[in-house]
């Protein structure tokens, strides 16, 4: 598996999260970032979990849960562009989702386990594409898209907001 090229994914995901994901192969790409993501997530203070560093943005814990949220629809589209699914695949609106999220209702402490499972979760999910299904290509928010690219983006949305959460949270 080569990193994607232009043509296959939205550009909108290029420099937000392609370009951060490092690796060339799904196994490079756990080996570079899942441990680090976890402990990185499981290192944030109970202190900081109802944080937000401004009027109108998501707490510590919302973003979390936007993070989970997405990695889980991301992993969504990959296994069903992977198993051919014929159909587009609909976008989601993140606001609308961390609006009628749980988040303020959960500990921090089950949000990092739940974020941890989804990871591992999602591992051994991109472990199991074949060279073949990598490479299939599907629909999704109206823009053809490849397996492939959509690891890439799965790991360069957590990296997108592990910077966020460094910068402006804690």
């Amino acid at each position: 598996m080569a990193r994607p090229t232009a043509g296959t994914f939205d550009p909108f995901y290029q420099q937000r999260y392609i370009d951060a994901a490092t690796g060339t192969s799904i196994a490079e790409l756990i080996a570079n970032h899942s441990d680090g993501l976890i402990d990185f997530i499981n290192a944030i203070p109970e202190e900081k979990a109802e944080y937000s560093y401004a009027d109108g943005k998501w707490t510590v814990k919302q973003l979390l849960q936007h993070i989970i949220d997405t990695e889980r629809i991301f992993a969504y589209r990959a296994l069903c562009i992977s198993r051919n699914e014929p159909f587009p695949l609909p976008g989601f609106d993140e606001d609308s989702y961390a609006a009628n999220a749980p988040a303020t209702h959960r500990t921090l402490a089950s949000l990092k386990e739940e974020f941890a499972l989804v990871r591992q979760s999602t591992d051994i999910l991109l472990t199991s594409f074949t060279e073949e299904q990598l490479n299939r290509r599907g629909v999704t928010s109206n823009y053809i898209i490849t397996v492939n690219a959509l690891c890439f983006i799965i790991f360069g949305h957590i990296i997108h907001h592990k910077t966020i959460l460094q910068e402006r949270y804690l």
